[in-house]
């Protein structure tokens, strides 16, 4: 590969089970070297068919006042059994006279192509933003149907039951494991090496997958550590983005959850991080970070100004995705090891990142957290 694309000198982690040779033909058309390990099973997503029957029966059974539509691919699935064991017109009838919230366009479009409208979407296509629009909702005494994707929502259901619904969950699939687990190991040892560049998932159940790898080889910490500085978590969307927030790993991800848009972004993302990379901040200032992923040392308009780890973690998990809200929680596991466990901690990490770049720099996002101030933010 010529010098002059612009992955050549990168080696990126692919955990695609499906689609994954355009994926990686996509990047290898950049110049990237590519490592494939599928965290999930090729084969398609396992429908019970008895239990999701047995759901769709207890839908049927007594009206419905809301439904959360998640995946695209579960409504169809949904929809097209019902069909076959006919109970598609009976179905339908029922959802259609009930508030319907949809995760995001794939799962807009199944339900438009039967015929029913969503009342709302989140524009974030993330399930979190879909739980958020119903706090504070008085639920007392409604019924609301949750379609699971691949992985369970049964915290979400306990969530919803406390603000007083009765939640019926329709598991329509389950995402099963890749049949060969060693290519994931081999993946695990090069991400906690640090051989890798960037790894990237195209769903959430994929996070799941490589992190309960990495536990698995007792290697799960160092994991954890190398995301957190040198090798890019590159997820297709939000959603995906989302399952890492519990790990304390900062991602990145384009404004549209498409694969070619995933690809793109790696395409400036992985150059501008290893020649160093400038953040134009709100108000005109500018934020020269290291090539090499270091933080203890910024230029703010040129001038050198020194971190400490603490504030410095803040400010990579800022600046993974420059504008982009992060949460207390998201931010705590990276804080350095000894400092207080609470949210208290990071609210104290922030104002010392305030009190060295500014305090115009960090932006508070009510009940939601801190971002970066970027220009046209």
């Amino acid at each position: 590969m010529s010098d002059t694309l612009p992955l050549s000198g990168f080696r990126i982690g692919v955990t695609a089970a499906r689609k994954v040779e355009e994926q990686i033909a996509l990047l290898q058309r950049r110049g990237a070297e590519v490592e494939w390990a599928p965290a999930l099973s090729v084969a398609p997503n396992h429908v019970d068919e008895a239990s999701l029957r047995a759901a769709t029966e207890q839908v049927l059974a007594q009206p419905v006042d809301m439904l959360l539509a998640t995946t695209g691919i579960g409504m169809r699935t949904w929809f097209d059994r019902a069909e076959q064991w006919g109970l598609l017109p009976d179905l339908l009838d029922r959802l259609r006279s009930a508030e319907i919230l949809a995760r995001g366009p794939k799962s807009v479009g199944a339900l438009r192509r039967r015929g029913l409208r969503e009342l709302w979407a989140p524009a974030s296509e993330s399930f979190d933003d879909v739980l958020q629009h119903l706090r504070g909702r008085d639920l007392g005494g409604l019924r609301i149907v949750v379609q699971e994707h691949g992985q369970s929502l049964s915290m979400a259901a306990h969530a919803l039951r406390r603000q007083g619904a009765e939640v019926l969950t329709v598991t329509v699939y389950r995402v099963e494991a890749a049949e060969d687990p060693q290519p994931m190991f081999k993946l695990v040892d090069l991400i906690a090496d640090r051989a890798l560049d960037a790894v990237t998932f195209t769903a959430a159940p994929a996070v799941a997958a490589v992190m309960q790898a990495a536990t698995s080889t007792g290697r799960r910490d160092e994991v954890v550590a190398a995301f957190q500085a040198d090798v890019v978590a590159s997820c297709v969307g939000p959603v995906t983005a989302a399952a890492f927030e519990g790990w304390g790993v900062p991602t990145i991800y384009p404004d549209r959850s498409r694969l070619a848009a995933m690809v793109k972004q790696l395409e400036h993302e992985l150059p501008a991080r290893r020649a160093g990379l400038t953040i134009e901040l709100a108000g005109g200032h500018q934020l020269l970070l290291r090539g090499d992923g270091s933080l203890d040392t910024v230029l703010l308009d040129g001038v050198e100004v020194r971190l400490s780890p603490t504030p410095g973690a803040v400010l990579q998990a800022l600046v993974a995705n420059p504008g982009v809200v992060v949460s207390r929680q998201a931010m705590l596991p990276m804080l350095p090891s000894g400092t207080a466990g609470s949210e208290h901690a990071v609210e104290m990490a922030v104002a010392r990142l305030r009190s060295a770049l500014g305090t115009a720099t960090v932006q508070t996002v009510v009940k939601r957290g801190y971002r970066l101030a970027v220009a046209g933010s």
